[in-house]
């Protein structure tokens, strides 16, 4: 499925949808099209059976971030500030709180550099498998700008506040060694192996019960906000829902059975 000619959609019938950015020559910056195409396609995801979304760049890069293009456009065009912040909360803020608060899981499959407010798009996803040449930066400075797309709340939580400013202060780009060990991917691979390897880690995703998986995403999304008695109280509702799923059943019977389970979704 196009979303415009930027974004492409393929959804699997309880199995994966896959968002792939589809700009190559402008290396997927965040384009408003592009930025309009991933919300569309989150709708129409949410709709699906899909059981988990996978983002992706064609091209080489996962995203180049800002759209400067559009920042030319407006400096040449003199666009007041005032326009410009709101073309901001149409798109990319709209776009962050979606994907942060999807209620489906999300994994970043970042081949190529993820910079500025692509790493953010990238960081926004519940899990972020990485290639050898993969490349991050938050480099909002190297354009006269400070930070956005979600900058300052997604990034201290994942680095700590003071390597957060470092990132933002220096605007380094750095690779997959460093990005592992500020806790920004979950698995790097090598780069003739990424597309199976990417397969295969979404295969366990969607091999497991969707309902239960959701919510136990979306607790552990919500855990660093709540207190331990919050997050005891909301994990027990949870349960009280998931106890009615068939998938709990069939889990609980093929442990019994010394086999493995077959979930479908009820």
């Amino acid at each position: 499925m196009a979303l415009g000619d930027a974004v492409l959609l393929e959804i699997e019938a309880d199995g994966p949808a896959t968002i792939t950015l589809n700009q190559p020559d402008r290396r997927n910056a965040l384009s408003a099209e592009i930025s309009a195409g991933i919300t569309e396609a989150l709708d129409e995801i949410e709709g699906s059976d899909a059981r988990c979304v996978v983002i992706e760049g064609s091209g080489g890069s996962f995203s180049a971030g800002g759209d400067i293009e559009r920042m030319i456009e407006a400096i040449e065009d003199d666009v007041p500030a005032d326009e410009r912040v709101r073309r901001l909360e149409r798109s990319t803020n709209e776009l962050m709180t979606r994907l942060v608060d999807f209620p489906i899981p999300t994994i970043a499959a970042i081949d190529g550099p993820a910079v500025g407010a692509g790493a953010n798009l990238a960081i926004a996803c519940d899990v972020q498998l990485a290639s050898e040449s993969a490349a991050f930066g938050f480099v909002f400075r190297q354009v006269g700008l400070s930070v956005d797309a979600g900058t300052s709340y997604l990034l201290p939580r994942i680095v700590g506040e003071n390597v957060a400013k470092e990132l933002v202060l220096t605007g380094e780009i750095f690779g997959t060694d460093r990005a592992t060990e500020l806790g920004l991917v979950n698995h790097v691979y090598d780069d003739d192996e990424f597309d199976e390897k990417v397969d295969e880690f979404v295969e366990t995703v969607v091999s497991g019960p969707p309902i239960a998986l959701r919510h136990a995403n979306r607790l552990v999304g919500e855990g660093l906000d709540k207190s331990l008695e919050q997050a005891l109280t909301d994990e027990a509702v949870a349960q009280g829902i998931v106890f009615e799923t068939a998938d709990h059943a069939e889990g609980v019977n093929a442990f019994l059975e010394d086999r493995d389970p077959e979930f479908d979704g009820r």
